[in-house]
This record gives structure tokens, C-alpha cells and sequence, in this order.
């Protein structure tokens, strides 16, 4: 059973990363944008998800192997299939459809899957170890979430209003 705990969460991790990466259009769009000072480079980006979605999975492994009753284990499928579906939605509202207001909106919501994956994974999994490998993912996403805010009040309105100027 380890074996499949260790390729379900590795396949979450690889995947969410993945499909970040492939959704994430760097094109006149986003280049046109206004961008606040502190904003990282946009290399850095690829190598934070990295860790941070690899520190992720294997608190999913944590939670898959540890959970202590069906119950639990699915408890911990449930907290993190909700942030992969959370996670996944980002980029193509930023993206793709070009909407950064929603994806700020929809922020909130990450963010408050990754707070489950530090409070309530190790409740489900009795280990406290599995809540604390999320950290980084949530200092990421809050810092994401700031730099959205201010991305949206640098370039706002966006949609139809921005169509009709």
C-alpha cells in the first residue's frame, strides 16, 4: 500500500505542477500588464512550485500512510483533492481567461484549502510533522494572494469593462 500512497501523492504533486506550468501563458498579455517593484522574477516561480508542491505530496504521502481509520484516509483525499481542484483553477482564470480579479477571488478559497492542509491533515493523520510541510505552501499562496490584489488594483478593470474603454 505504500507504494500506492507514494505514486498517488507524487502523481498530485507532478501533475498540479505540470498543469501550472502548462497554463501559465508569459505573453504580451501578461508582459503588458503593471506589475508592482517586488514582484519575483519570473523564473523564480517554476523552482518555488517545485518545492513547494514536492513538500505538499509528501505530506499527502504522510496523511495517506498515517491515517488511521478509512474514515480518516478519506478525509485526507478529500483535503487534498479539494486544493488540487482549488490549485488548478488559478492559473487558467489568471491566464488563460485573462481575468486576474477572479483568480484574486478565487485565491481565497487556495488559500483556505492549504490553512485545512496545515490544521486538519494532522488531526486526520495524527501527525503533526504532515501539517508543517505545508508552511512554505502557505506563506507562498498568501504572498500570491497580495501580489494578485495588487496586480488587480494596478490594472483594473478587467472583462467587459476593460473591452468597452
Amino acid at each position: 500500500m505504500d507504494n500506492t500512497n507514494a505514486l498517488i501523492a507524487a502523481a498530485w504533486a507532478i501533475i498540479l505542477g505540470g498543469a501550472g506550468g502548462a497554463l501559465t501563458e508569459i505573453g504580451p498579455w501578461y508582459r503588458q500588464l503593471r506589475k508592482p517593484p517586488w514582484q519575483p522574477p519570473d523564473w523564480l516561480f517554476g523552482p518555488a512550485w517545485t518545492v513547494i508542491l514536492g513538500l505538499a505530496g509528501w505530506s499527502f504521502y504522510i496523511g495517506l500512510t498515517q491515517a488511521p481509520s478509512p474514515a480518516a484516509r478519506a478525509g485526507v483525499c478529500a483535503l487534498f483533492g479539494a486544493n488540487f481542484v482549488l490549485h488548478f483553477l488559478w492559473s487558467p482564470l489568471f491566464f488563460k481567461w485573462k481575468r486576474p480579479d477572479w483568480a484574486l477571488a478565487e485565491n481565497v478559497l487556495l488559500w483556505l484549502s492549504v490553512v485545512g492542509l496545515m490544521v486538519v491533515l494532522p488531526r486526520l493523520a495524527g501527525n503533526s510533522f504532515a501539517g508543517w510541510l505545508n508552511v512554505p505552501y502557505f506563506i507562498w499562496v498568501s504572498f500570491a494572494f497580495v501580489l494578485n490584489w495588487k496586480i488587480v488594483q494596478l490594472n483594473r478593470p478587467f472583462g467587459r469593462e476593460a473591452s468597452a474603454r
